[in-house]
């Protein structure tokens, strides 16, 4: 079995790292599950990954895995089921002018200038608002599989930046910033509808939307694209607006 083009989950190291202040539940200690070596994390070994609840950090590829607490659930949408509701259209519609071109991982002074607007504007005091520019590098443009960098520009005029991966059955979302000082814009719920779109095109079957937590107002938006599906308890499960698991069994 070749390494570098099928490596088995096998191959891979798992480790747990000590207790640190959660992100998004105040008050609450997290722990990630850590996968490594990194360079044995290509395209077809992430996308696995991906499916058992990892996440990746640059070259950092992770899962929660905190003591009694399960609130980060793994959230992806159907692609090829997916209906837009009718404040989806209006984005939609709102943002129709904006054209898109796909990169690269590149570094570009232009990006990261509008990635620290966005950051002091919306995630002020959250701890990256204060970023460098290594620290930047080090989160976006680093990636050991299939990624993408897509500009959205306004008549010339760059108004978002998102990093997308590419992966055996879907796209997976991994940031987007873009520009905080346009009121009325809708830019966020404009690109998950554009990678929805992308997904489609690719005739593929999920958008990987990260970790969805029922507590925190912050990720609430994710459970807006529906028919999505939550990993609870090791299997993908439909899930509603609330967040609501298929089986009625409740909320994780």
């Amino acid at each position: 079995m070749s390494l570098l083009n099928d490596i088995p989950l096998s191959a891979l190291h798992f480790y747990l790292t000590a207790p640190y202040p959660c992100s998004y539940l105040p008050d609450l200690r997290a722990r990630s599950q850590v996968a490594s070596p990194a360079f044995l994390i290509n395209t077809q070994v992430y996308s696995e990954l991906v499916r058992h609840g990892f996440r990746r950090s640059g070259t950092y590829t992770y899962r929660p895995r905190c003591d009694n607490c399960n609130a980060c659930v793994p959230l992806r949408v159907l692609a090829k089921q997916f209906r837009a509701n009718r404040s989806q259209r209006r984005a939609w519609k709102l943002h129709a002018n904006l054209a898109a071109s796909l990169h690269p991982l590149q570094d570009n002074r232009e990006h990261f200038e509008l990635y620290q607007r966005y950051q002091n504007a919306r995630h002020k005091d959250g701890g990256m608002d204060n970023e460098d520019h290594e620290s930047y590098q080090n989160f976006l443009l680093q990636s050991h599989v299939d990624s993408l960098l897509v500009e959205f520009r306004d008549m010339g005029v760059l108004r978002m930046v998102s990093v997308i991966d590419m992966l055996s059955d879907g796209l997976s979302s991994v940031y987007t910033f873009y520009e905080p000082e346009l009121p009325k814009a809708r830019f966020g719920i404009y690109n998950v509808l554009w990678q929805i779109e992308l997904c489609r095109k690719l005739e593929l079957d999920f958008v990987y939307l990260g970790y969805w937590i029922a507590r925190s107002q912050k990720m609430s938006y994710k459970t807006q694209y529906n028919p999505a599906q939550g990993l609870i308890n090791g299997k993908w499960l439909a899930v509603d607006k609330s967040g609501q698991d298929s089986t009625g069994t409740g909320k994780p």
